[in-house]
């Protein structure tokens, strides 16, 4: 399809662009900016004017629960709340059920996400067997498979031989290891920051200590084999502070954050609101404003929707029962934008920087080629309304899982057209 986007404000933070000019989209390409290619004649226009014209956006971690969860979520209700949220390319853990460790899995889900033709689907392999910490996966031909990483999720490898053979492994081939900063003894069945809200209510802690214990291991282990390493939803004040000098020793680190991280805090739980209940769980208010920082700094190099939806057989119980996961694909947006506001203020560059932690920024991270409006490149763009307001209502939620701890908060910024690789995927 021939596409024109007109009238519209084009801001693309990988090549430095924030102007008025028109777009062009020809063989799911971008075919130009400003003026018209020769003889190109439009099939399909969007009128952007009064709206912001960027690259479709990166998620880097977005569970949608197939295969094993699909009474939580199913691959389609997830790839239409991607696309009604701007999301074009999205990263997924392997904790389905089975674990994504086998290389046939892996192309049934790159398969069936593929034949949806809505957002690209990067799958991690599993680091190792079943998430079982214990035996190596065949990372070369999940690789093959279409793995760009390897992680294990939620789950923690106690042996750290074993995680020093899955980092030698890996550097072998330059894959990227994808970990989640958690000691597996301290805090574990913790389900609240460890701090005077989870004493208050009796909740039991998980310590900050629980995650730099862990990075003080990784950044060892780093140091010894040299691999690529992502962390995964960076939460505390103390592990950015790790994360600032392992960057500055030179150590090929990066790292994100899940977007509720960068706005509530452990006080949010009000009185045992289970939508509120999250892995790593909220922490304190001086950790928020750390990680608010460290956006600005590039301690932190992405913000993600950290998307897990959970039904409400698991949601609507007593807090320490409720299974840990918010809706979150349809909220990176307008969050990452709030946080630019709030930090910001009315700087020039405030959309430019917003935009690029969910775009160019998550785009190298995870070493895809999306992120930008270049000529030439997929044409995967995201059009959206920075000054529209709406209401977060769980019927409104195209995700199956209809809970998040905004239910109810006003949003900045709405979507109003997703285009992936040339194709209007969605237009409101």
């Amino acid at each position: 399809m021939k596409l024109h986007i007109k009238n519209g404000r084009v801001i693309d933070p990988a090549n430095g662009i924030d102007a008025q000019m028109d777009v062009y989209v020809a063989d799911g390409r971008i075919a130009a900016l400003g003026k018209a290619p020769e003889g190109f004649e439009a099939e399909r226009t969007i009128d952007a004017a009064g709206l912001v014209v960027a690259p479709g956006l990166v998620d880097l971690s977005a569970r949608l629960r197939e295969p094993g969860y699909e009474y939580k979520a199913t691959l389609e209700s997830e790839m239409q709340a991607a696309m009604q949220g701007g999301v074009t390319s999205l990263v997924c853990p392997p904790d389905t059920d089975p674990v994504l460790d086998e290389p046939g899995l892996v192309e049934m889900l790159k398969y069936r996400a593929k034949s949806l033709n809505q957002a690209h689907v990067y799958p991690l392999g599993a680091l190792t067997a079943g998430l079982k910490g214990q035996a190596l996966t065949e990372m070369a031909e999940l690789t093959e498979a279409g793995c760009i990483g390897f992680s294990q999720a939620e789950e923690t490898i106690v042996d750290t031989t074993v995680l020093l053979r899955a980092l030698q492994y890996a550097k072998t081939f330059n894959f990227t290891v994808w970990l989640r900063p958690q000691d597996p003894h301290l805090g574990r069945g913790g389900i609240a920051h460890s701090g005077p809200v989870a004493s208050r209510l009796g909740l039991s802690g998980v310590p900050v200590m629980a995650e730099t214990i862990a990075l003080h291991t990784i950044f060892e282990l780093m140091r010894l084999t040299g691999t690529r390493v992502h962390l995964c939803r960076m939460s505390s004040a103390a592990g950015l502070e790790l994360v600032r000098a392992a960057k500055k020793e030179g150590l090929p680190v990066t790292c994100d954050v899940g977007a509720h991280h960068v706005h509530l805090t452990d006080i949010d739980i009000g009185f045992f609101d289970p939508n509120a209940r999250l892995t790593p769980p909220l922490r304190a208010m001086r950790d928020r404003d750390a990680i608010r920082q460290g956006l600005l700094d590039g301690t932190v190099d992405a913000i993600c929707s950290d998307h897990t939806p959970v039904d409400d057989d698991e949601k609507l119980l007593p807090f320490g029962e409720a299974s840990p996961g918010a809706t979150g694909l349809e909220l990176l947006l307008p969050l990452a934008l709030k946080w630019a506001d709030e930090s910001l203020g009315k700087a020039e560059n405030q959309l430019s920087r917003a935009i690029a932690k969910i775009t160019s920024d998550a785009a190298r991270v995870a070493g895809l080629p999306f992120g930008g409006l270049a000529v030439g490149s997929s044409a995967d763009i995201c059009v959206f309304d920075p000054e529209a307001r709406w209401k977060v209502d769980a019927k409104a939620l195209a995700s199956q899982g209809k809970h998040t701890p905004f239910l109810g908060y006003e949003m900045q910024g709405q979507v109003k057209a997703t285009v992936v690789a040339g194709c209007v995927a969605y237009q409101r």
